[in-house]
């Protein structure tokens, strides 16, 4: 699977998804989003068959950034059955990541 792109209009449908689903919160000025990015896509082609990774660009889409209460980027939240679970602010390694997904097998 292939990361998908939200927006305000999809992310209710892009979200409708049983187990894990990871949101990534960016902003093409940000630095740390940049350097984030190829950690995402890697993560992405280790674990899709685990979690569904969504990217949603801010600036473009403030509503679903406004109503998680983002105010650093990158922020990556993890949800389970579409319910917030857990939050990472900055970028992180690789390892960290995987280490955020508390149960793989459920």
């Amino acid at each position: 699977m292939t990361i998908c792109h939200s927006t305000d209009t999809t992310f209710e449908s892009d979200l409708k998804n049983e187990g894990f689903t990871l949101v990534n919160f960016w902003a093409p000025w940000c630095g740390p989003c940049r350097a984030f990015a190829p950690i995402l896509e890697r993560f992405d082609q280790e674990y899709s068959k685990v979690v569904r990774v969504l990217k949603i660009n801010v600036d473009e889409q403030p509503n679903t950034a406004a109503h998680y209460g983002i105010l650093s980027l990158p922020t990556t939240i993890l949800l389970k059955n579409g319910e917030p679970i857990d939050k990472i602010v900055g970028a992180v390694h690789i390892d960290t990541l995987k280490q955020f997904i508390p149960d793989k097998n459920n």
